[in-house]
């Protein structure tokens, strides 16, 4: 045969931007051979007739830094189109990390970034195969992908292995400074992609401590950031907070001469430097003096699915403090009580902010085990329909199931309008899927199907060219990933093949498939025919053609943002 691969009768989307054409595509050697019109013949043939073929998704912002050692598909990422995804995001992650240490980090990553501590304990048992960062590199290469990967090293593990249980406690000392210093170039060179850290008050670890990188003085960071600097690669990339945030970052854009990228700009939350307007305006500036900072949105609402046994959206509100205090008994009295709900009726009729009260009235209600109809449906028009308020319709199906009925709710980015102004700015990436982190309470890996279905079909708010291009080539770009996003002759053959007539994403449902039975929440992709990694198809028809037993896996880790770097 010709060619390992044909991709036959489609229209082509390269991740330029610019018009699709119709052509096939030939692979050999998992790389692009050829593309237009193709004689030879293919060992395998894709029919794409009716289809655009575009350059496998690139994924900047998720959390498979644990999955990855017990499932090397990386699902639910390539059901919806990705080929590449990026690790070691908010400064979290699992190497370095000394065996003493691995209860630290488990415990943190349960807070965090809410993934199961025990399923976490079972996927990466009780001997890990790796301490250091290059040793973690090097046993992510032995084990496998079915995608493509990159790694950040992150602030969290590099405290930890230099202070131990000390770094969510105090600034670090001179000595431990350097060594920090020390770990960062370890990881530069032996492939990361860059340093990551957080500042987000948000992000409090176990036994309520904040996580090891906010008890980090600014000038620590500055410090570990300058290493960038000094290598000559890698990317800044941070969750923002009071001491962290577009002054900081154009300082140290300067300072190293390294790109910037922060979590996130959201609609309807404001970060000490205003809302997303003031935000993207102040960014759109820096980007036109010609730093590279480039703050990450998302085109899906952040949707957080709770219960009212631990309703921790609504614990910040005093008329709740009673229930974080209670146990299950106690928290089925308190939402009985009627002075309870006519003050849970007015907090969201009249007294929370605004911007909490229109997310509340998104509410979709998500699991309802004596009524499954009623799910996936809001809960304001099953209470138009039953005569009472959203607020006590909400406490009824709670105190039906035990208090175990689950809500979704959107805490941010639920403004349309708001999102298709950040989606469109030249300054900004899409990213924040966190592919991997808070399976049990949102999904957004399905977040470039999402994106195809509803912003570019739906909407019409982008051309489909556009869409790929801010899919792939862009975020690629931005982190210096370079020879992934594109569909070019000689490039590594990361290709989707799917139906821009039907493409998105499916209904979010749970399942217990993690190890120890922990559940997640997944989103089947609509409209996804085929998932090409380095010239395998990983995916096609719905169904993986690989499988975690496989002897050798498609995927790459990208070491400085290269295969072959």
């Amino acid at each position: 045969m010709d060619y390992d691969l044909k991709i036959v009768g489609g229209c082509i989307v390269d991740g330029t931007g610019r018009e699709r054409f119709r052509g096939d595509i030939a692979i050999k050697d998992g790389r692009i051979a050829a593309i237009g019109e193709i004689s030879g013949k293919g060992a395998q043939t894709i029919d794409a007739g009716g289809l655009i073929v575009a350059p496998g998704f690139v994924d900047i912002h998720t959390h498979y830094d644990a999955q990855i050692m017990w499932d090397r598909m990386l699902s639910i990422s390539p059901w919806h189109g990705v080929t590449t995804a990026v690790m070691g995001n908010c400064g979290f992650g699992v190497a370095p990390t000394r065996p003493e240490h691995r209860g630290l980090i488990l415990r943190t990553l349960e807070k965090v970034e809410g993934m199961s501590v025990e399923a976490l304990e079972a996927g990466l048992g009780k001997t890990w195969p790796f301490e250091s960062f290059p040793q973690y590199l090097d046993a992510i290469e032995r084990q496998g992908s079915a995608i493509n990967v990159a790694v950040l090293v992150g602030h969290t593990p590099v405290r930890f292995y230099v202070m131990g249980e000390e770094a969510t406690e105090r600034h670090a000392r001179p000595d431990e400074l350097a060594r920090m210093r020390e770990l960062v170039r370890e990881a530069l060179t032996a492939g990361a992609i860059g340093f990551a850290t957080s500042k987000a008050a948000t992000h409090v670890g176990y036994g309520g401590r904040p996580v090891p990188s906010r008890a980090a003085e600014v000038s620590e960071i500055f410090a570990l950031a300058g290493v960038l600097g000094e290598v000559g690669s890698g990317i800044f990339q941070a969750t923002v907070g009071k001491e962290l945030f577009l002054d900081e970052f154009a300082q140290i854009a300067r300072a190293t001469g390294r790109p910037v990228t922060w979590t996130a700009m959201l609609t309807g939350l404001s970060l000490g430097s205003g809302d997303h307007r003031e935000q993207l305006r102040r960014s759109e500036e820096l980007a036109a003096e010609g730093l590279p900072i480039f703050p990450q949105v998302t085109p899906r609402a952040l949707m957080f699915d709770y219960q009212f046994k631990q309703p921790f959206l609504f614990e910040p509100m005093s008329l709740f403090k009673p229930v974080a205090a209670a146990d299950l008994d106690a928290k089925r009295r308190i939402y009985a009580d009627p002075s309870f709900r006519a003050g849970f009726a007015e907090l969201m009729e009249r007294g929370a902010r605004e911007s909490f009260r229109s997310a509340f009235a998104k509410t979709i209600i998500s699991q309802f085990g004596p009524d499954p109809k009623l799910e996936e449906r809001l809960l304001i028009d099953v209470s138009r329909e039953r005569k009472v308020k959203p607020t006590d319709m909400a406490l009824d199906l709670a105190l039906a199931t035990n208090l175990e009925a689950r809500f979704r709710m959107p805490v941010a980015n639920h403004d349309e309008a708001e999102v298709e102004r950040l989606l469109k700015s030249a300054c900004t990436v899409i990213g924040l899927s966190d592919a991997g982190a808070h399976a049990s309470q949102l999904c957004d890996a399905c977040l470039p199907t999402y994106l195809l279905g509803h912003w570019v079909r739906e909407k019409g708010a982008l051309p489909l060219e556009e869409a790929v291009r801010k899919l792939s080539s862009r975020p690629a770009e931005v982190f210096g990933l370079s020879d992934r996003g594109l569909i070019a002759l000689g490039r590594p053959a990361d290709i989707v093949v799917f139906d821009p007539t039907t493409i998105g994403s499916g209904k979010i449902r749970r399942i217990f498939d993690l190890p120890s039975g922990a559940d997640r929440l997944v989103a089947d992709a609509v409209g996804v025919e085929a998932v090409v990694v380095n010239g395998k198809v990983v995916r096609q028809s719905n169904h993986d053609t690989f499988n975690s037993s496989a002897s050798v896996m498609p995927g790459r880790l990208l070491r400085h943002g290269r295969a072959d770097a």
